[in-house]
């Protein structure tokens, strides 16, 4: 897998587990510490997070961040 791909399947899955729990993108962004933009453009792949930023979003999320990183 390559980069690319990567960030749009680590996107996919964080827009996925955000729904599930019923979270808006804002309401992540709060929770995460971050910005609206930053957590849109994540779930679109047009920004790359920081491993510190994942933890960060993973944590919000009530998951492990290694559970944001297994794509279906």
């Amino acid at each position: 897998m390559d980069n690319k791909a990567f960030y749009k399947n680590l996107g996919i899955k964080i827009k996925k587990v955000r729904e599930e729990r019923s979270l808006t993108q804002q309401q992540l962004a709060d929770k995460a510490g971050i910005s609206l933009n930053f957590e849109g453009k994540i779930e679109v792949a047009m920004n790359r997070p920081s491993l510190n930023t994942i933890i960060k979003i993973a944590s919000a999320l009530d998951v492990e961040p290694y559970e944001l990183l297994k794509f279906d």
